[in-house]
């Protein structure tokens, strides 16, 4: 099974929906995890709505610090654009999406982030074959 850490600065928006499609196209072939160089008090609300509309449930979740995963292995290590707000974690391959923090962008442009992060989640997950 395949590990896989999705990093931003808060825990609240980007890294938590490239968690939510991880798990759900990924199903029991991969570990997805999330977490935040500074997380925030609680995942941002329009990430949970906007991934209700997806048929995905982030109400229960939580912003999780990065310190919670120190020492553990990952087979791939995915920040958001964060740059040196997300020091570097052991992973066989790591990679940086640059995506725009959504809290503040329009309804719209919302969804598109949230739309580009579920194909890249796609891409890689077909990279670390274990696509659906």
């Amino acid at each position: 099974m395949k590990r896989v850490l999705f990093v931003c600065v808060e825990n609240a928006c980007r890294s938590q929906m490239a968690e939510a499609f991880a798990r759900g196209l990924g199903a029991d072939r991969i570990e997805a995890f999330s977490a935040g160089s500074r997380p925030a008090a609680a995942v941002n609300p329009r990430a949970v709505a906007f991934m209700a509309e997806r048929g995905y449930d982030l109400s229960g979740g939580d912003a999780k610090s990065l310190a919670a995963f120190e020492g553990q292995a990952f087979d791939a290590v995915v920040t958001m654009g964060c740059g040196d707000a997300c020091p570097a974690m052991a992973a066989a391959r790591r990679e940086d999406w640059a995506l725009p923090d959504p809290k503040s962008l329009p309804d719209d442009a919302f969804r598109a982030v949230r739309d580009e992060i579920e194909r890249r989640v796609r891409r890689l997950l077909a990279e670390l074959a274990v696509s659906p």
